[in-house]
């Protein structure tokens, strides 16, 4: 009898705790995910289509921009597997070092011959198969930057007006040293983002308006003072004015929009892109995309944009109750930046808002903002992937509480 007792007692367990859950039933934000692939294969097809006419003419080779476009993708997809790969904490602490950084490479890019100049802009340096643009990875790292300096320095940027200025003194180095290139598009998305940024963590009402006014009137100093800039301000309110010169660009694309009506011309079948729209390939790629697949497409590529944006602010709401503060502003200021940048893009495209040289995010050609676009949302699924792995607690053998699962909240 004593022998029986002896091996129940082995063979009960004693008191045990599950494995820890590392993952949930969704690994990561599946939709966010489908939406960006959505968004770079329809936007490889356009690029292809957009493109083939002006390189067969300018470069004998139709496939000219479409093999770099590609290039740009397969680069664009490996920088996005990196920073999936590094935990937020990495972020968290080198954010500093990364807005440094990028301050120099601004500045290395103003030293006789090492910019590459092109249309009188110098925003590029050489580097062998790939121009690296610095003013886009700003964007990037101003994010970063911001989010780490709102966590470690909350009170004083609640409370005091030289707390809330501190970070605007690098933020506004940088965008000095964007403007001198010139590139005025991506000084006011960096600008307006910030300022999101810094109205989400806290700042008083004053002292927002304040700063929201010194900005605005910069700007519009900018503006006057150069008058290329005022021109494209006046000529945008009546592109027919003048269709020939200050009014070219913007009412070639809108005759592409009426072109397209409800379904489009077909894919392919666009005159515009051919002999008339400039940067048809680039910033005015929405427009080929209302010729050849009308109203319709258009509205489908807004509501994607629009998908993104609401996905980005959901993750930084799941991180804001999880207690993690970066990862929280992060994710809402890079929903503040692609949301901005699709919006500024559709407005200068369809005459809401006057032309400025800002690309499609995940669409248009150009290597360095798809590179960008790619390791922004690789942060963002980063985000929400350690949020699932964290949101399950291990809990005792027999407990009447399940795991918490956190998909879609």
């Amino acid at each position: 009898m004593i022998s029986a007792i002896a091996t129940r007692a082995q063979a009960a367990p004693g008191p045990r705790r599950r494995p820890r859950v590392e993952a949930l039933d969704a690994v990561l934000d599946y939709g966010l995910l489908l939406g960006v692939l959505f968004l770079l294969g329809l936007g490889f097809v356009m690029v292809t289509s957009a493109s083939m006419p002006i390189a067969d003419r300018n470069y004998g080779d139709p496939f000219f921009f479409v093999m770099r476009h590609g290039f740009a993708m397969i680069l664009a997809l490996l920088a996005g597997a990196l920073c999936f790969a590094v935990p937020i904490k990495v972020w968290e602490r080198n954010a500093p070092w990364l807005l440094l950084c990028g301050i120099g490479l601004l500045i290395l890019l103003l030293v006789p011959g090492v910019g590459r100049t092109v249309n009188g802009a110098t925003r590029w340096i050489p580097l062998g198969v790939l121009n690296l643009q610095p003013s886009e990875f700003m964007k990037f790292f101003a994010v970063l930057y911001v989010s780490d300096y709102l966590i470690r320095r909350q009170l004083d940027v609640q409370t005091t007006f030289v707390g809330f200025m501190r970070p605007m003194v690098l933020i506004g180095l940088a965008c000095a040293l964007i403007m001198v290139q010139p590139d005025f598009g991506t000084t006011a998305v960096i600008i307006a983002t910030v300022m999101g940024l810094l109205f989400l963590g806290g700042v008083r009402i004053m002292n927002f308006t304040l700063l929201f006014c010194g900005v605005a009137m910069t700007l519009i100093g900018l503006i006057v003072i150069e008058p290329y800039r005022l021109q494209r301000i006046t000529s945008f309110m009546d592109p027919f004015a003048d269709p020939f010169n200050t009014g070219y660009q913007l009412s070639q694309a809108l005759i592409a929009f009426g072109r397209g009506e409800w379904l489009g011309v077909g894919l392919g079948n666009g005159i515009q892109k051919q002999f008339y729209l400039p940067e048809a390939h680039t910033d005015f790629l929405l427009a080929v995309v209302g010729e050849e697949f009308g109203l319709l497409g258009v509205l489908l590529v807004i509501c994607v944009f629009a998908f993104l944006t609401w996905r980005a602010f959901t993750i930084g709401n799941r991180a804001r109750i999880s207690g993690q503060g970066f990862a929280c502003y992060a994710a809402h200021g890079f929903g503040v930046m692609l949301g901005l940048q699709a919006f500024v893009n559709v407005g200068v495209n369809t005459g809401l808002l006057p032309t400025k040289g800002l690309p499609l995010p995940f669409m248009s050609y150009g290597s360095n903002a798809l590179i960008v676009a790619i390791m922004t949302v690789a942060v963002l699924l980063r985000i929400d992937f350690e949020l699932r792995r964290h949101a399950v607690e291990p809990i005792p053998e027999g407990s009447v509480h399940r795991e918490r699962r956190v998909l879609w909240r």
